[in-house]
């Protein structure tokens, strides 16, 4: 199945930061204590919060600081070739030359 995103990279980001900064909240934890806490600088931590700009070690300390690494490892898993649909499926398939109007 073919899904499509329909979100630029910058909007992720941007989305991204809004949840940690959500869950560093619901935590109830300060900037400065999740600086401390994930070895993260509070400069970078603020600029992340407000642009969703971050290096990947950095976003990965602040996971693991926020209890959310495990979606991180996660990320590219390999895809379970059983949900694919085998090459005679895919060859079955009619594909249309031309449209009807």
């Amino acid at each position: 199945m073919l899904s499509f995103i329909f979100f630029t990279p910058t909007e992720v980001s941007i989305k991204i930061a809004q949840r940690a900064q959500a869950k560093r909240l619901a935590l109830n934890l300060t900037q400065q204590s999740l600086a401390d806490r994930s070895g993260v600088s509070l400069g970078t931590l603020k600029k992340f919060e407000r642009t969703g700009h971050i290096s990947l070690g950095a976003l990965l300390k602040l996971a693991m600081a926020l209890g959310a690494l495990q979606e991180f490892a996660a990320l590219f898993a390999p895809t379970d070739p059983t949900s694919l649909p085998s090459m005679d499926v895919l060859l079955k398939q009619k594909i249309r030359k031309r449209g009807r109007r």
